[in-house]
């Protein structure tokens, strides 16, 4: 299989509700980089929502999807991070994490209830979120003689490169994303021309 390089997530910050039976299911997905990111909003829900009984969530991260995780804050194991995770997993969404805020509502909702709710609440999230594509991306820094900017410049365009950073001086430099499956062609172009010196940086 070829590396795909685009992967869908979600624009910005989505929220939805759902109720079954007196429970409250608030659910929030955020688009997301890291795990460090989740934990920020994990915090944040903690300190809004301190009465709710759970919050349970799943992330998937990085564009090949392997990362995961879910956590079923004290519901019945399975009943919750999972049915979040599969949610995303059936909308192909990845960089981003949804935790369900859940109020107990006084009656028992049962081991497939709670499936459903989790999973329906996260729907509803989903509904109202705004979802796109994003191409995979490396950064890499160009550095060239002044003379050679014209011969740089040409590459930029051609190749349609998004510029980050630049600065011309005697020695001259530019930070460049470049699209993942695009890198091999450009980075063959770049080393025909002598003494330009391309350097990987890291993936965005």
């Amino acid at each position: 299989m070829l590396f795909d390089d685009t992967y869908r997530t979600i624009e910005k910050a989505a929220e939805g509700i759902f109720r079954d039976r007196g429970s409250k299911f608030l659910a929030f997905a955020y688009p997301i980089n890291n795990e460090t990111e989740l934990k920020t909003n994990l915090t944040q829900l903690r300190s809004e929502h301190p009465k709710a009984n759970h919050h349970c969530w799943a992330m998937r991260l990085t564009p090949d999807r392997s990362i995961f995780r879910i956590n079923d804050d004290g519901e019945p194991s399975g009943t919750a991070g999972r049915p979040i995770l599969n949610t995303l997993l059936s909308h192909d969404l990845t960089n981003i994490a949804v935790v369900v805020v859940r109020y107990f509502g006084g009656t028992l909702l049962g081991v497939p209830g709670l499936i459903n709710a989790y999973k329906l609440a996260t729907e509803e999230a989903l509904k109202q979120a705004s979802v796109i594509s994003r191409t995979v991306n490396d950064v890499y820094l160009i550095e060239f003689d002044y003379l050679q900017m014209n011969d740089v410049m040409r590459i930029i365009k051609e190749d349609a490169l998004e510029i980050l950073t630049q600065s011309f001086d005697n020695n001259c430099s530019i930070q460049l994303s470049i699209r993942k499956m695009q890198v091999n062609q450009t980075l063959l172009k770049f080393s025909k021309l002598t003494g330009v010196i391309a350097k990987y940086k890291h993936s965005l």
